[in-house]
């Protein structure tokens, strides 16, 4: 295999123009407020990808990116370390349920189920309300027993998604960890990213283990993801987001077109 082929993973070569640049956008969105994989996943999925091994590769390029996001938002001081770490436990248990769950559904269950889940959600990200603050502090509302078991029991429902699917996932997050958990928005960024990147990494694992992973094309997209991400992790602003959303609704009416024809039979 040359190294072309592994970067494509088989794909055409021109498949990395339309996979990088998305990625790279990608990451700029999840870095902000979360929903990077409504870019992510279409891109993969229109170049014609088995749905299995789009969201297997699709978990490596976003791993890498959200790593790189976590670390930023440590510098920055947004972590709480022990309830990201309380949150964690939670998060990798329902992920390995979603992403053993994502493996036995069948590839026309999935396409069918993108088709119908992504613009949905996608629709609902882009024009949800702000984000709220909770403690306009800079603390928590409730106390730490009752935040932690909040924080605990979201983890674990979104890990249970994120495993299974995942667009979404970090602005479901923070929707929960301000909403419900009442933690202010900054707080729950550091939560969201720790979270995330743990059911990242473990659903990542469990799709690796099971070979529906294109580690090329994985890594390839990873760096521009990683790119977008360190990029929209300096842009954390409500105007970062209106950049980029004109460029998500277009990629989600493009996704949603191809997989109508591919279900017809026509792509």
């Amino acid at each position: 295999m040359d190294i072309l082929s592994f970067f494509t993973g088989g794909l055409p070569a021109w498949s990395l123009l339309v996979i990088c640049p998305l990625l790279f956008v990608a990451g700029f969105v999840d870095a902000i407020g979360g929903g990077g994989g409504l870019i992510s996943l279409p891109a993969y999925l229109l170049c014609g990808l088995d749905p299995h091994l789009v969201i297997g590769t699709n978990k490596l390029s976003s791993s890498l990116g959200t790593a790189v996001a976590t670390a930023k938002y440590a510098r920055t001081g947004y972590m709480v370390w022990w309830l990201c770490g309380l949150s964690a436990i939670t998060a990798l248990a329902g992920s390995t349920l979603g992403s053993h769950l994502s493996l036995v559904a069948s590839p026309s269950f999935l396409t069918v189920f993108m088709l119908v889940a992504l613009p949905v959600i996608g629709f609902y990200v882009l024009f949800k309300r702000d984000l709220g603050v909770g403690d306009p502090a800079g603390g928590m509302t409730y106390s730490r027993r009752r935040t932690a078991l909040l924080s605990m029991a979201i983890a674990l429902v979104v890990g249970v998604y994120d495993g299974f699917y995942g667009p979404g996932t970090g602005t479901f997050l923070m929707l929960l960890l301000t909403g419900v958990a009442k933690i202010d928005v900054f707080k729950a960024a550091g939560v969201t990213k720790a979270i995330n990147l743990t059911t990242n990494v473990t659903a990542l694992t469990v799709f690796l283990a099971n070979g529906t992973v294109l580690v090329g094309l994985g890594l390839a997209g990873g760096a521009f993801n990683i790119a977008g991400n360190y990029l929209g992790a300096r842009m954390f602003s409500r105007k970062g987001a209106s950049i980029v959303r004109p460029i998500v609704l277009v990629v989600i009416v493009v996704f949603a077109i191809r997989l109508v024809l591919q279900l017809a039979g026509i792509a």
